[in-house]
């Protein structure tokens, strides 16, 4: 069946040859998409692949990159601790564990688990885009990335001079269950950036402290991050970035409802990268890269008032290096690269375990006719738990007109067991399974992009089928939760999104967005139904809405959320922004959930209910 998807792709780019050829131009403000070998301009772009830029990111509600992310079309945001203190990301209804998150392309992967994944030193003010790249993605970004990849693109600051910001907010409820204080949540964040003609360099640190929402979700963060880019000469440059991030929070009903009440978590973790590029001729380039990443975790369920009973303590490690490299050639665009990657962990209840995995990338991207655009590569991977395996791909897309674009992809991609699959041992609570096969998948999409003026629409249909898909299950409540492979999932998905924008003046303009997910999943064969810990609470529909307008420096921004999931409540959340520049001061007022929702993403708690906070920038840059 897969060998025949990819022949149908291929014989429908032939049979577009015959279409009549013209000039392609598309008014479009150009994004480069880098990923790793190959560079493309969005609108070369042959991947479902959906960019939330900078001014969007200055105008949303959220002021953590967690937040940020509850408005992308497709992805799953499901929190545990409030405003981004411990999130799961998903993609078009995978687990948490199937999206590969990066960082200006340097893998961002816990082994350990990754509900730790998103614990990163990155202020939203230092992000220039966030790129969210659909369906399996192995060809491109290696193990992981089985149903999709978020990269992180961070800033190149043009010009030098400082960041001081602060807020502060509330839902002025009080916390009846302990200390009758009014719950509260506060900020201060500081940065300087260098920009220099050949570098450019930038440091940002914060400090966010709350009591929470509700009895022992308050939290701790103080986040430190900087980034250097050296450019030697026209050919040559060195970008680099080291940041740790303290995460220390109240846990109650994270994991083990309604045991944990008084559970505590402190999750440190420490981030280095350094890449490089080169020019060796005008038509060959190479980048190396070298990325380490340390987590610390420790849970205490008894919270910490008794740390003998009850305490789990993980230390996590991995280092990667990657060389990559592309070559013009007089046809398109050859890219290879190799990568290695060690993950070690040592852990109270997991063990000590240890792992290397190698992957070879190869790619190739040509026009083969003058409208038909075509790439195709595979990855091979060794890993030292699950021996050799290889993943194809093929993308392609064919301009109808200078404005529509039907584009297609077929892929293949994995996901290795994390270390808290196979080896946690939590008893009576959750144990793991040695025993566990990574996961595979294939998917197959199809759709068009059109884009003219000030209209902006995606519309794609996909099928994914992922084998030996991991949750973790029981037959009965009496027994401990334990990861299975439980089977084949089959998914059939529609997304669609588009964005309009109105001049109303010289001054003053009016942008809508308006996103929508469909997702249908069944397993293949007919089984017992068991408890289920993560597929239970996959998305089925998925709104996602904005409405900006702007004036000079005068902004308001109203954020709408609807989530339905395969079992529990459907709700939605509105959230708004109003804020007013003021020369080098930015005033801005939020409201997130303005109508008071009760909803619940993980568990049997409720998340944040109506919660208002007003805040102020100071940049020279």
């Amino acid at each position: 069946m897969k060998k025949i998807y990819f022949a149908v792709l291929i014989l429908i780019c032939f049979n577009m040859y015959s279409q009549t050829k013209k000039d392609t131009i598309i008014e479009f403000d150009e994004v480069i998409i880098n990923e790793n070998r190959l560079s493309t301009p969005i609108s070369k772009q042959n991947r479902n692949v959906y960019v939330i830029n900078s001014e969007t990111i200055k105008k949303l509600p959220g002021k953590t990159l967690q937040e940020v992310l509850q408005y992308a079309n497709g992805v799953d945001i499901r929190q545990r601790g409030p405003f981004g203190g411990q999130v799961d990301i998903s993609v078009d209804g995978g687990s948490f564990e199937q999206t590969v998150v990066l960082l200006n392309g340097a893998k961002i992967i816990d082994s350990q688990t990754a509900h730790n994944m998103l614990n990163l030193p990155l202020p939203v003010e230092a992000i220039e885009r966030i790129e969210v790249l659909r369906g399996p993605a192995a060809r491109i970004f290696g193990i992981n990335s089985l149903t999709g990849a978020i990269n992180i693109v961070t800033k190149k600051p043009k010009d030098s001079g400082v960041l001081v910001s602060t807020y502060a907010g509330s839902n002025f409820e009080k916390d009846t269950q302990d200390t009758g204080d009014t719950f509260y949540a506060g900020g201060v964040q500081v940065g300087a950036v260098l920009g220099k003609e050949k570098q450019q360099h930038s440091i940002f640190a914060s400090h966010d402290k709350s009591n929470g929402y509700r009895y022992n979700t308050g939290f701790e963060n103080n986040k430190i991050l900087y980034q250097g880019n050296v450019q030697i000469n026209d050919s040559n440059e060195i970008l680099g970035a080291v940041g740790y991030v303290n995460n220390d929070f109240g846990a109650n009903g994270f994991y083990a409802a309604p045991g944990d009440k008084n559970s505590t978590e402190i999750v440190q973790t420490t981030f280095a990268n350094i890449q490089s590029k080169h020019h060796i001729t005008e038509r060959w380039k190479i980048m190396p890269r070298v990325t380490y990443r340390y987590n610390y975790d420790d849970y205490r369920y008894l919270g910490d008032n008794n740390l003998k009973v009850g305490r789990s303590q993980h230390y996590t490690n991995s280092i990667a290096a990657e060389l990559n490299s592309s070559i013009k050639t007089e046809k398109g665009e050859i890219g290879f690269g190799a990568e290695f990657r060690n993950e070690n962990i040592h852990s109270s209840n997991i063990g000590d375990h240890d792992r290397d995995n190698v992957g070879l990338y190869a790619e190739y991207r040509t026009y083969l006719f003058e409208k038909l655009n075509v790439n195709l590569g595979t990855y091979l991977n060794y890993n030292s738990d699950y021996k050799w395996q290889i993943y194809p791909g093929l993308d392609a897309s064919y301009e109808l007109t200078n404005s529509l674009k039907i584009v297609g992809n077929l892929g293949t991609s994995q996901r290795i067991p994390s270390f808290t699959d196979l080896y946690l041992n939590q008893r009576p609570g959750n144990i793991g399974n040695p025993d566990l096969t990574s996961e595979n998948a294939f998917q197959s999409e199809i759709g068009f992009k059109y884009t003219k003026k000030a209209l902006n629409l995606n519309v794609n249909y996909f099928y994914r089928e992922i084998n030996n898909y991991i949750d973790w299950t029981r037959m009965v409540t009496t027994v401990p939760w334990q990861s299975q492979n439980y089977g084949d999932l089959i998914t059939n998905g529609i997304n669609m999104r588009g964005t309009y924008r109105i001049d109303l003046s010289k001054d003053s303009k009016l942008s809508f967005y308006l996103g929508y997910s469909y997702l249908d999943s069944r397993f293949k064969d007919t089984r017992p139904e068991p408890y289920s810990k993560y597929l239970i609470s996959s998305l089925k529909h998925q709104i996602t809405n904005t409405i900006d307008y702007q004036h000079k420096d005068f902004s308001v921004l109203l954020a709408t959320r609807f989530n339905e999931r395969v079992t529990g409540a459907s709700y939605w959340i509105n959230d708004f922004r109003i804020s007013q520049g003021l020369k080098k001061f930015t005033v801005f007022v939020d409201a997130q959930n303005i109508f008071n929702t009760t909803y619940y993403e993980v568990g049997a708690f409720p998340l944040p209910a109506r919660w208002f906070s007003a805040g102020v920038k100071f940049v020279t840059f």
